[in-house]
């Protein structure tokens, strides 16, 4: 196992795109997550926003590289035919793909982390001057308040899971742009068909089920009982897609040729 974590450690680091794409997580999450908090403001107390939330909205626009990035990870060598090479001299498949779900795990958790605490750094500062002060009922954003530390680790480990995800999605797949299509779909398409259904029981569903509209609940920290799900259950939720993506990756790739 050693062996396999160093060599996939070695193909990530010495390639120039991982790291464009860290690049990009970190960049495009805290640059939404200041246009979106520097848009809102709060003229009254209490002005029925979730300060926490916004500050994190990035994490929605972030994600994509992440998934791209866990995609290539194996989708990468199988396009090249490097995944030959790779299976020859560490004939153990699935410890070949649990080496590069360790790798892609620490990661993007150390891209997360920047990234998140970016995100609420900034929006400390933006919203502070757009009204959301003490004086409205709001705190200053900061990761020493229990509710945003849990937001703000969940949507790490939100990262993390998506990155997961992405790589059973590929391990199935094989071909990146169809793995890269099947994961966006995935992220993005189920909160825009609960925007599109006219049924509430079925938005309520939909929203549940998605795995991002599921588990960036875990971001939540106002008015909890009204959300489709609760914080971590969503993140449970996502968890399971996660899980079944791996297992069935691990599956087909102990199965079939490469």
């Amino acid at each position: 196992m050693i062996a396999s974590l160093y060599a996939e450690w070695t193909k990530l680091r010495t390639v120039p795109g991982p790291g464009w794409l860290l690049l990009a997580t970190v960049a495009l999450t805290v640059a939404l997550s200041s246009a979106v908090t520097s848009v809102v403001t709060c003229g009254s107390a209490d002005c029925g926003e979730d300060a926490t939330k916004l500050a994190l909205a990035g994490v929605d626009l972030g994600q994509a590289p992440i998934a791209v990035l866990a995609v290539l990870v194996i989708s990468g060598e199988y396009s090249t035919g490097m995944i030959h090479t790779t299976l020859s001299a560490m004939p153990h498949r699935c410890t070949v793909l649990a080496a590069k779900a360790v790798i892609l795990t620490v990661t993007t958790l150390g891209t997360g982390t920047i990234a998140v605490l970016g995100s609420l750094l900034a929006g400390r500062l933006i919203l502070s001057v757009h009204g959301f002060t003490a004086a409205h009922g709001y705190p200053a954003v900061t990761p020493a308040d229990v509710p945003t530390l849990r937001a703000a680790t969940g949507s790490i480990l939100y990262l993390i899971l998506i990155a997961l995800l992405s790589l059973g999605i590929a391990t199935i797949a094989r071909d990146p742009a169809t793995s890269i299509a099947v994961v966006l779909a995935l992220l993005y398409l189920f909160p825009l068909f609960a925007q599109a259904v006219g049924s509430p029981h079925w938005q309520r569903l939909l929203q549940q089920i998605g795995p991002m509209s599921a588990g960036l609940a875990i971001q939540a920290t106002r008015d909890q009982p009204s959300q489709p799900i609760g914080p971590w259950a969503g993140l449970g939720v996502t968890a399971a897609w996660t899980v079944t993506a791996l297992l069935t990756g691990g599956t087909l790739l102990h199965l079939r040729d490469p």
